[in-house]
C-alpha cells in the first residue's frame, strides 16, 4: 500500500459522517483517493450535462446514481477498485454506508427534477437545478464536505434520540 500523511482532523471528521465510521485515520487517509474518484467522475459529467442541457448524459447519471442505492457500491467504485486501487496502491473503496447511498437517492429524484426541467423547456430553472446540484457535488469531491450525509445523520440522531426517550419512559 502506498503510504499517504495523515489527512486534516477536519478532513477526517467530514469523511467519518460519510459512514467510515469504524476505520482508523490512517485507514481513512488511504480510502480518502478511492472516496473521492465516484464523486469526481460523477461531478465532472454531471457539470458536462448541465452546462450543455443534455438530457441523455444527464439520464446517464441519474441512472448511475440510481445504481448506487442498490449496488453495494457505487457504481464508479467498480471501476476504481478493479482498475485503478491495485495500479495505485492504494485500497479499495468498501461497500457505500447508509449515508452515501441517501446522498445517491437525493442525486437520483435531482437530477430526475433537473431533466424534467429541460425537457419541458424550463431552461432556466434547469439551469438553477443543475447548478445548485453542481454546488453539493463539487463540495464532496474537493472538500469531502457531504451535505446529504450531515442531513441524513441529523434526521438518524434526532430519531433515535427520541426513541431512547420514548423507551426509557415506559
Amino acid at each position: 500500500m502506498k503510504k499517504s500523511k495523515h489527512l486534516s482532523k477536519t478532513r477526517i471528521k467530514r469523511i467519518q459522517e460519510q459512514g467510515y465510521i469504524t476505520q482508523s485515520d490512517s485507514e481513512i487517509t488511504a480510502l480518502a483517493v478511492g472516496n473521492r474518484f465516484a464523486y469526481q467522475l460523477c461531478t465532472t459529467i454531471l457539470m458536462l450535462g448541465t452546462i450543455t442541457a443534455n438530457i441523455p448524459l444527464l439520464s446517464l447519471m441519474m441512472t448511475v446514481a440510481f445504481f448506487g442505492v442498490v449496488l453495494p457500491n457505487h457504481p464508479f467504485d467498480y471501476i476504481y477498485n478493479n482498475l485503478l486501487a491495485k495500479r495505485m496502491g492504494r485500497p479499495k473503496v468498501p461497500p457505500r454506508s447508509p449515508q452515501l447511498k441517501f446522498a445517491c437517492t437525493v442525486a437520483t429524484i435531482w437530477i430526475g427534477a433537473t431533466i424534467y426541467l429541460f425537457y419541458s423547456g424550463l431552461y432556466t430553472a434547469g439551469y438553477i437545478s443543475g447548478a445548485l446540484l453542481l454546488t453539493v457535488a463539487l463540495l464532496v469531491s474537493t472538500l469531502d464536505f457531504c451535505i446529504p450525509s450531515i442531513i441524513y445523520n441529523a434526521v438518524t440522531r434526532n430519531m433515535l434520540s427520541r426513541f431512547a426517550g420514548k423507551s426509557s419512559m415506559e
